[in-house]
């Protein structure tokens, strides 16, 4: 199985791995929001928004073809369109996720192929 965001397999050009973010409760601090430092304890805000982390390598056999998947995810980053599914190469499958931010992790790399590292980061927003 591929991993794929809204059924597009963005990522599969590469090695890549999937890390989920914090899961828990949303705390805020009395103290925060009185602005007296001495009100002691918390309160519960609710759950906080997911968070899953993919970084890996995309691959392609020319520079113009490392082009068209850059493009593919900028242009995803970029939509207002609507959340989708997030799926691993594993099964794992998030929800309602958008695709929050991309960025490439150093230079190109080219030899027999062309590469460039990246991180890519997916949120599943109570807000949409």
């Amino acid at each position: 199985m591929g991993s794929t965001f809204k059924g597009i397999d963005y990522f599969g050009s590469g090695p890549h791995r999937f890390a989920s973010g914090r899961r828990g409760r949303r705390l805020v601090a009395l103290s925060t929001l009185s602005g007296v430092v001495t009100d002691a304890g918390s309160l519960e805000f609710g759950d906080l928004e997911i968070r899953v982390e993919v970084r890996g390598r995309l691959r392609a056999a020319s520079d113009a073809a490392l082009w068209v998947i850059r493009d593919a995810i900028t242009a995803e980053g970029d939509s207002t369109v609507g959340s989708g599914v997030l799926v691993d190469h594993h099964g794992q499958s998030w929800s309602t996720m958008k695709l929050l931010s991309y960025e490439e992790d150093g230079p190109t790399d080219r030899g027999r192929e062309v590469s460039v590292g990246y991180t890519a980061l997916f949120g599943q927003l109570v807000s949409g």
